[in-house]
């Protein structure tokens, strides 16, 4: 059995409003889906924020599967978990110009899940007419719009 989870985060600004989605799903069922949105952030932070909350729903639900697939439009997100945090753990979460990893807490979240889970991380064109990727963009969409009307 597997599970796709597709995810997108988004700013208004960056930093500015921001906001985040995913929506989980077994075959043709959506199995759950939902959206959060913070005041100030980065669309870097919304973006993690998108998959560790999908895997944290999975975990909290007991969903089990051979293999977990994420969905994500951010090559920041797919590259970072696939190829560059083996780097920036071995260098102490520094980056190859020595500076620290931003959004490192993120990351250690999403790598101590996916150490526990068969996850493929994979990067799919945002805005490409793929229907569950547009679905978590207009719900990121409106999460942003969420607290932006609220700080105007």
């Amino acid at each position: 059995m597997s599970v796709d989870i597709y995810t997108d985060g988004g700013c208004s600004g960056n930093p500015g409003p921001g906001g985040w989605a995913y929506v989980i799903i077994d075959g043709e069922t959506i199995i759950d889906e939902k959206w959060g949105a913070e005041k100030n952030t980065t669309n870097n932070r919304m973006e993690l924020s998108a998959a560790l909350e999908g895997l944290n729903r999975v975990m909290e639900l007991g969903i089990k599967a051979d293999i977990f697939t994420i969905y994500t439009d951010s090559q920041y997100l797919q590259k970072g978990i696939t190829e560059w945090i083996t780097n920036w753990k071995k260098n102490n979460w520094k980056t190859s110009k020595k500076e620290a990893v931003k959004n490192q807490e993120l990351w250690i979240a999403l790598d101590t899940l996916a150490s526990c889970m068969n996850i493929h991380w994979k990067w799919v064109k945002g805005h490409a007419g793929n229907m569950y990727n547009e679905r978590c963009d207009q719900m990121t969409q409106d999460a942003i719009a969420s607290v932006a009307e609220k700080g105007k």
